[in-house]
């Protein structure tokens, strides 16, 4: 899960561009040898979703061939090489030179394989990726369930068929990489910090491939270079470094130190290097709230999605430095990754720009009504996606939280929702389920606090999991719509009896209201700019009378596309305080006179 990089040993090379493509939906790609070639290719932008770049492709989501071709460097024969696919979503199978080499199945996270002994060296290599991204029940997040609720709730199902409110973008989303590292070399470094006064402590676990040798580790920052050594035992080696007056990475001074791991093989020749950022900080959950570096944050920002005008969820970095900038306008210091993991891109400018993050899973309206196989199917899954989420993302300081679902559903969610219905024994199905996520989240990573999403209507006993609790409140929206005072009454009733009876901190990670942009409206009626400005100033009002509450995030940061259905014009959620074009709503500044004044508020 190291992101590839370029040194004096290792190299890289990024595959993206313009590649050949073809759909495949009878599926004889492969049985007519499409891994070599494409018979009637059209061109198509990699990282990008397809769905964005063909009007015939929009709501398509069966298998396509991704093709290209590429020379290996003859300076790189003697090392290991290797293909890095950022995500492909949903499955993906890859092959060079019509020999396969790999595949991954749940997109949004990389996978690596390796080619080295399928890489011609005197000519050109043919590399193809058959992507599908299939609507299934057993995939996370899953999709062609059966229809909640019946009657109207039936009726207004949207297409494609999903079970979450955002588009299943399909595709190859993130760079394609080539690269190459010795024979033996750095397989993964795993950094923790803490603190001891003004001293940061910093500890290094260094994975090779071979065993033997040792590790030098070299930090420089803030003036000043710190430097160690470790013997491997094995495979794996554990060093320390103490930094005297630590710079402490924070929101307001995400200050990074530069860390050169080198391996050293017995004989002292120098056999890897690889450097990586690190920010010396602490994250502690606490009944009274979240803790960065001892000290209380509270949280202000957004709910967001990768989403965008023909790149789809694929990384648009133009984009990625706008909406950091538009974030920073605001006075946002964090965000969810809603609700699948982002890009490494982003996560790198998060630790760059101080952003607090709260990294997701894409276990987004979990339910547990159709039978032991499907669900232990969708929970193998999600044991996969957390492993590799927590082995990608741990060594990021701007990640303070994990978040191992959102709006799990239980049965009768929909009485629940508006106040009916009751408990039911598949709750402790769903107990079950979301227990082993947050128990294998705190085993991989004990460093951080992990957390579930409850919607309106969820088992408390589900969000007793948390150390910190989640919610997403739409009270005056899709409850009580166009009374907003009956909602923040409602919402205000339920905030006191969550924290009566968890006795945890409760953050707000969603409240929000559609709008269409420019639609003014006196007395504010639903849809528009003054609804959506009153909603979330009276979400914040009632937030800020209640200390426990300790962060809010704004559903949505942008406007984004949706599938099609009755509640959802052009296909677009207009939740956003920003269009989808980035421009703002009355909302958006609304909230940055609220966020950025110099006192405390929500």
């Amino acid at each position: 899960m190291l992101y590839p990089q370029q040194n004096e040993i290792r190299n890289l090379f990024d595959l993206s561009g313009v590649w050949d493509f073809q759909t495949d939906p009878r599926a004889v790609g492969e049985t007519e040898r499409w891994q070599l070639g494409v018979p009637d290719a059209r061109p198509i932008a990699v990282p990008g979703s397809w769905n964005e770049q063909y009007a015939d492709l929009y709501n398509y989501l069966g298998a396509a061939w991704y093709v290209r071709e590429f020379h290996a460097p003859g300076g790189w024969r003697d090392q290991r090489v290797f293909v890095r696919v950022g995500s492909a979503n949903y499955a993906a199978e890859v092959w060079v030179n019509g020999q396969k080499v790999g595949g991954h199945s749940g997109g949004h996270l990389p996978f690596e394989c390796d080619i080295t002994d399928t890489v011609a060296w005197d000519g050109p290599n043919t590399l193809a990726i058959r992507v599908e991204n299939e609507l299934k029940p057993t995939r996370v997040p899953a999709g062609n369930m059966p229809p909640r609720g019946g009657g109207v709730m039936a009726m207004m199902s949207g297409y494609p068929s999903t079970t979450y409110d955002f588009f299943p973008y399909a595709g190859l989303h993130r760079p394609v990489w080539l690269f190459a590292v010795p024979q033996t070399h750095i397989t993964d470094i795993a950094v923790a910090t803490e603190i001891d006064g003004t001293t940061g402590v910093i500890k290094l676990g260094v994975t090779q491939n071979g065993a033997g040798g040792a590790v030098t580790v070299t930090l420089r920052g803030n003036g000043g270079v710190h430097e160690t050594r470790a013997v491997f035992q094995g495979e794996r080696a554990t060093a320390q470094i103490t930094v005297p007056d630590a710079r402490l990475w924070s929101t307001e001074d995400p200050h990074l130190y530069q860390a050169t791991v080198t391996l050293v093989a017995a004989g002292g020749q120098v056999t890897d290097v690889y450097s990586l950022p690190v920010g010396i900080r602490t994250v502690q959950a606490t009944a009274e709230g979240l803790l960065v570096n001892g000290k209380p944050v509270c949280l202000k920002g957004f709910g967001r999605h990768e989403d965008f005008f023909a790149s789809g969820r694929g990384l648009n970095v133009p984009l990625l430095v706008k909406d950091y900038a538009l974030l920073r306008w605001i006075g946002a210091n964090s965000y969810r990754t809603s609700h699948y993991p982002y890009s490494e891109e982003e996560m790198m400018m998060a630790d760059r720009q101080g952003l607090l993050i709260i990294d997701e899973i894409p276990v987004v309206s979990m339910t547990f009504e159709d039978g032991d196989a499907n669900i232990a199917a969708r929970l193998a899954q999600a044991r996969r996606q957390l492993n590799e989420l927590i082995a990608r993302d741990k060594n990021h300081p701007s990640v303070i939280m994990w978040s191992v679902a959102n709006e799990p559903m239980p049965p009768d969610m929909f009485k629940r929702f508006t106040g009916g219905g009751g408990p039911s024994p598949l709750d402790a199905v769903g107990h079950a389920f979301l227990k082993e996520l947050v128990d294998l989240a705190r085993a991989l990573d004990a460093t951080r606090p992990v957390t579930l999403v409850g919607m309106m209507g969820g088992p408390l006993d589900w969000l007793e999991l948390a150390d910190i609790v989640c919610i997403n409140r739409y009270w005056g929206w899709y409850t009580q719509g166009g009374q907003l005072d009956a909602g923040l009454e409602m919402l205000a009733r339920e905030l006191d009896g969550l924290h009566a009876a968890l006795g945890k901190p409760i953050i707000i990670t969603e409240f929000g209201a559609d709008t269409v942009a420019g639609l003014h409206s006196h007395p504010p009626k639903m849809f528009s700019e003054e609804y959506q400005t009153e909603f979330l100033a009276g979400y914040l009002d009632v937030a800020a009378a209640r200390p426990f509450v300790i962060g809010l995030h704004v559903w949505n940061f942008a406007d984004f596309q949706a599938v099609q259905s009755v509640n959802r014009v052009g296909g677009m959620n207009l939740k956003g305080v920003f269009t989808r074009q980035r421009e703002p709503k009355m909302a958006a500044h609304m909230l940055r006179e609220r966020w950025t004044r110099p006192a405390r508020s929500s």
